[in-house]
């Protein structure tokens, strides 16, 4: 991939995130209905919907900086998507649910570094607007890794640590 200037790597991190989060829609509610830990199925529902709400504020970031949404795929959010939907046809009951939630950990951990690096992107080449509309996004996605991180604990706590 050759690109010729920040404000194209700009715009294609953010074609990356559009297609991520479009995927994520769906791979959410699979996570969601594949899991029977409460909290990790609560946290993955609630992230879903508020996924769907990031895809309308990427809308606006585009907008903002005077593109339109276009997606441009992206290997890492496929590659995690086909391996959890490999381990979900080999396993079951608590490990498949610990593994839904380190997955949803992995997916935020990727997430929040593309954000972060485009927040700061965007705010270094004057789109103030859209660096405010990313940074939002960025706390949502480190407040859903909060929680599924929590969720891991206590699932931690409840079964690993009952055996």
């Amino acid at each position: 991939m050759t690109t010729d200037s920040p404000e194209q790597l700009l715009v294609e991190g953010l074609q990356e995130l559009y297609y991520t989060e479009q995927q994520l829609v769906d791979a959410l509610q699979n996570l969601a209905d594949e899991t029977s830990e409460e909290n990790a199925k609560q946290a993955f529902s609630q992230h879903r919907d508020e996924t769907r709400e990031q895809i309308d504020r990427l809308e606006q970031v585009f907008e903002r900086i005077g593109e339109q949404p276009q997606t441009r795929e992206e290997r890492v959010v496929d590659s995690l998507i086909d391996e959890h939907e490999q381990f979900a046809q080999e396993n079951e009951g608590e490990v498949l649910d610990r593994y839904n939630i380190a997955t949803g950990q992995k997916t935020e951990h990727y997430e929040i570094a593309a954000y972060g690096n485009l927040t700061s992107l965007a705010g270094k080449l004057g789109y103030d607007e859209a660096s405010d509309l990313l940074e939002k996004t960025l706390r949502e996605e480190e407040h859903a890794l909060d929680e599924l991180s929590q969720a891991g604990e206590q699932f931690d706590e409840q079964r690993v640590a009952g055996d």
